[in-house]
C-alpha cells in the first residue's frame, strides 16, 4: 500500500511537474514574445522619436523661412505703397499744373478776345472818321454811326456806347467746371 501510494504520488508529482514544465515553457515563450514585442516597440519609439525631432527641425526651419518671407513681403508692400503715394502725388501735381496752364491759356484767350474787339472797334471808328472826312459838310448833320457787329449803338452828338462781353470757361479733364460772363459798358 505504501508502495502504491508512493507510486501514485510519483505519478502525481510527474504529472504536476510536466504541467508546470509545460506552463513554464508556455510562459517562457510568452515572455520571449513579450520581450521581442517590447524590443520592436522600443525600436519603433526610437524611430518615431528621430522622425519627430527631424520634423521639429524642419518645422522650425519652415517657420523661420515663413517669417523671413513675411518680413520681405511687408518691406516690399511698404515700398510699393510709398511708390504709389509718390505717383499719386505726382499725378495730382501734374493735374494742378495742367489746370493752371489751362487757366492761363483761358486768361490769355480772354485778353486776346478783348483786344480783338477793341481793335475792331477802333477800326470801325477809323473807317467812320474817314467817311466823315469825305462826306460833304452839308450832309454831315445827317450822319449816324452804327456798329452792329460789335454790339455798339449810335447815340446823338457822336457818342458811342460799347458793350464788351468776356466769357470765361474753366475746364478740368475735358469737362467744364466753371463758366462766367463779364459785361463791360463803355461810352465813347
Amino acid at each position: 500500500m505504501a508502495s502504491s501510494n508512493m507510486h501514485e504520488a510519483e505519478e502525481w508529482y510527474r504529472s504536476k511537474f510536466a504541467d508546470l514544465t509545460d506552463a513554464a515553457a508556455r510562459n517562457a515563450e510568452l515572455l520571449r514574445q513579450a520581450k521581442h514585442e517590447a524590443n520592436d516597440y522600443r525600436r519603433q519609439l526610437q524611430t518615431l522619436t528621430c522622425d519627430l525631432e527631424s520634423l521639429r527641425g524642419t518645422n522650425e526651419s519652415l517657420e523661420r523661412q515663413m517669417r523671413e518671407q513675411e518680413e520681405r513681403h511687408a518691406r516690399e508692400a511698404a515700398s510699393y505703397q510709398e511708390a504709389l503715394a509718390r505717383l499719386e502725388e505726382e499725378g495730382q501735381n501734374l493735374k494742378d499744373e495742367m489746370a493752371r496752364h489751362l487757366q492761363e491759356y483761358q486768361d490769355l484767350l480772354n485778353v486776346k478776345l478783348a483786344l480783338d474787339i477793341e481793335i475792331a472797334t477802333y477800326r470801325k471808328l477809323l473807317e467812320g472818321e474817314e467817311n466823315r472826312i469825305t462826306i460833304p459838310v452839308q450832309t454831315f448833320s445827317n450822319l449816324q454811326i452804327r456798329e452792329t457787329s460789335l454790339d455798339t449803338k449810335s447815340v446823338s452828338e457822336g457818342h458811342l456806347k460799347r458793350n464788351i462781353v468776356v466769357k470765361t470757361v474753366e475746364m478740368r479733364d475735358g469737362e467744364v467746371i466753371k463758366e462766367s460772363k463779364q459785361e463791360h459798358k463803355e461810352v465813347m
